[in-house]
């Protein structure tokens, strides 16, 4: 969910009329902007910061996460654009980032000298507007013009606007929208595909824009001419390009729900419909065309399980072959990653019990051919081709959870690396051991989780263990170095977990349906379970474990806070969906139904009440200690969520609630690095502050 994969609607959304709940007496805290919500929100914040700000370590932790995410020594990631490489970067001078370019002679260098293309700092300051760089759509393979999307506050609705690369100027009179949650995409240098608020009713009940038309240079939007239009009921539409070996396409997609899709190909001016599965992934690579499967699909010529990636000749598939080559097939305990092509090759990552591998495939001679990548790591791969029409080079990056990354370039068949840059430690990781667990749910599944202590960790229930988790949208919680809980949590002496629960991605599509709607409670019993194989191994007890989740997670966190208030001290509740009943009528939320059923349906609500943490919470009940965090410039999920839970808790008399709220960031909390580190120390202050350890001598909760 809640990724960037779909885009919402218009900000000015975010305060429109509410249809009321019944008997909800803080409904009122869902106007965003409404000053008496907002003054609830301020004195709630200023409460928080009093109480964390206190705390003996919060500045100077502060400081040093800020260090952290300012560094000069961090990886620039880079791309490859033309002749050069971009990087977007954020430092202690560039809070709000500057988009610039470089050499790859440079770049090898230790300290490259970069061309700045654009200043977000400077742009922001000269236009009085608090920008926020959403990235960028530059048009393939010329890269000479570019589509920038910039956001105020971080929220994911965006200003686009044309820009020339080689004069590093935005385009006098080029392409621009307003404000709106946007796909866009080039189709050619004089014409884009376009998704947008266009006006009344072209958007879906989700939020998100449901008319793709294509918009000629010079003409006003208005004329463009419609080329898709999917139903108000659907999730989204949109249009793009694929290119690959000089093979091109024109390509639209339906979002009929959350998973669900038709694919079409634009030929001659038309929509042609491929006959693929409703939950299945296209792409090309040169004349094959690549379906990557959500669900099992059983063809004339032979039977494909889900999770698999399946290719076939695009031309024999359009005169009815569906021979198809198998790729990648899923086993119980690997799943499909990604792929991606280089010239010659294409490079299939995988998860095998949640550590990455890769596999080179080759396709000559009208067949396929595979090589097994020597990889440096048992953590987590990023792989991403310099130039796949004129190079089999990769960046391969690697990294875990106290590892810092190495980013390297590599060559598609064969095993040469040249190791262009490395990651500084920012904490002293060798006291420190990674193990990798599992616990029994409920139902007897075991669930994975990855547990990060000290070499020395003594047995006793007295170890501040932080546990975090996700379980939703078929998303992957992979191992990853994290300077944030290096210094945050581990460097203070707790134990970081990580739990890979059902609802995720980590064993494919099945893993993700085992948690879908009726049966999301799995999700929530595999996460106790790993909680509870924490206190039953002494790692830790209810007294010095807390637990966070953010987004879906956040869901998660209430749901904890709700069901097993017994296994926690403490709980983050970040950017949270919390009040099930309304979740479909606020923001993007309509867009999640497929996930977590419908609540206007009785029969689906029955169960989804169960779960609701905004309906679960009482009076007469103990909970742990608990910290609501949100951002006013969510425009994704509600902050109402976050901001009702807290007050209609305060009012039942829990004075253990803590809440805050940032005004910018969007859905990921924060504009900038000095936002950001504010942020995670206001979390892990609060975190250590209720499960740091006092006496060996303490009673379990």
């Amino acid at each position: 969910m809640l990724t960037n994969a779909h885009i919402a609607q218009s900000a000015d959304q975010t305060n429109a009329p509410i249809q009321p709940a019944a008997a909800d007496p803080y409904q009122w805290l869902e106007q965003v902007t409404d000053e008496k919500a907002l003054d609830w929100v301020k004195q709630r914040n200023a409460i928080t910061r009093a109480e964390l700000e206190q705390q003996p370590d919060f500045f100077t932790l502060r400081t040093k996460l800020q260090a952290a995410l300012d560094s000069k020594d961090k990886i620039p990631g880079i791309n490859k654009m033309g002749e050069f490489y971009y990087n977007f970067w954020q430092d202690g001078d560039h809070q709000r980032g500057v988009w610039r370019r470089t050499t790859l002679e440079q770049y090898r260098t230790d300290n490259p000298v970069w061309e700045t293309v654009l200043d977000l700092d400077a742009l922001a300051k000269s236009e009085k507007e608090n920008w926020v760089f959403k990235g960028s759509v530059c048009r393939e393979p010329e890269f000479d013009r570019c589509l920038i999307n910039l956001s105020r506050g971080g929220a994911d609705a965006v200003v686009v606007r044309e820009f020339d690369l080689a004069s590093k100027q935005f385009v006098k009179n080029g392409f621009t929208l307003p404000e709106a949650k946007s796909s866009v995409n080039w189709r050619d240098k004089n014409s884009l595909f376009v998704a947008t608020d266009f006006g009344k009713g072209s958007l879906t009940e989700s939020g998100y824009p449901r008319i793709v038309k294509v918009w000629q240079r010079g003409k006003p939007l208005a004329k463009a001419a419609v080329l898709l239009t999917g139903e108000k009921t659907d999730i989204s539409v949109s249009a793009y390009t694929s290119n690959h070996l000089g093979v091109r396409h024109e390509l639209a997609e339906r979002g009929v729900d959350f998973f669900h899709s038709e694919q079409y190909v634009i030929e001659h001016g038309k929509l042609v419909k491929l006959d693929v599965p409703g939950k299945a992934g296209v792409g090309f690579y040169g004349t094959q065309m690549l379906v990557t499967l959500r669900e099992d699909w059983a063809t004339k010529d032979g039977k494909y399980p889900s999770g698999s990636l399946i290719a076939i000749d695009f031309d024999a598939f359009k005169k009815g072959d569906r021979h198809f080559t198998t790729l990648f097939q899923p086993t119980e305990r690997t799943s499909l990653a990604e792929s991606v092509a280089t010239k010659n090759f294409l490079l299939v990552q995988a998860l095998d019990n949640v550590k990455s591998s890769l596999t080179e495939w080759k396709f000559a001679d009208g067949k396929w051919t595979a090589r097994l990548v020597n990889l440096p790591t048992i953590g987590s791969v990023g792989i991403a081709a310099v130039d796949d029409e004129h190079s089999d080079g990769y960046f391969l990056s690697y990294s875990d959870y106290l590892t810092p990354s190495t980013y390297m370039l590599a060559q598609a068949g064969n095993d040469q690396r040249e190791v262009l840059k490395k990651a500084p430690s920012f904490f002293d990781a060798s006291p420190y051991q990674v193990e990798q667990k599992q616990a029994a749910s409920k139902d007897g599944v075991l669930i994975p989780y990855f547990i990060i202590h000290r070499k020395d960790m003594v047995l006793d229930g007295s170890n501040p263990t932080f546990l975090y988790g996700y379980g939703g949208f078929q998303i992957s919680l992979t191992p990853a170095y994290s300077a944030g809980i290096g210094l945050g949590w581990l460097d203070k002496g707790g134990v970081y977990v990580v739990a890979n629960i059902r609802g995720g991605g980590e064993f494919g599509p099945a893993w993700h349906e085992a948690a879908l709607k009726e049966h999301r409670q799995v999700a929530y019993d595999d996460f106790a379970a790993v909680a509870q194989d924490l206190i039953n191994t002494k790692v830790t007890s209810a007294k010095h474990l807390g637990m966070q989740g953010g987004s879906n997670g956040g869901l998660l966190a209430g749901v904890m806070l709700t069901q097993h208030p017994e296994l926690f001290n403490a709980v983050i509740s970040q950017v949270p969906l919390l009040d099930m009943q309304r979740f479909n009528k606020l923001l993007a939320g309509a867009s999640w139904v497929g996930e977590y059923g419908n609540p206007d349906v009785p029969e689906e609500w029955a169960y989804i009440r169960k779960f609701s943490p905004y309906h679960n919470v009482h009076k007469e009940v103990a909970y742990p200690n608990v910290l609501f965090i949100t951002s006013t410039r969510d425009d994704r999920v509600h902050p109402g969520h976050a901001r009702k839970m807290a007050a209609k808790m305060l009012d039942q008399g829990h004075t253990n609630v803590r809440y805050y709220e940032n005004t910018e960031g969007g859905h990921g909390g924060a504009a900038n690095n000095a936002q950001r580190a504010d942020m995670n120390a206001l979390q892990y202050t609060f975190m250590w502050e209720m499960l740091q350890p006092t006496k060996s001598s303490d009673a379990v909760k």
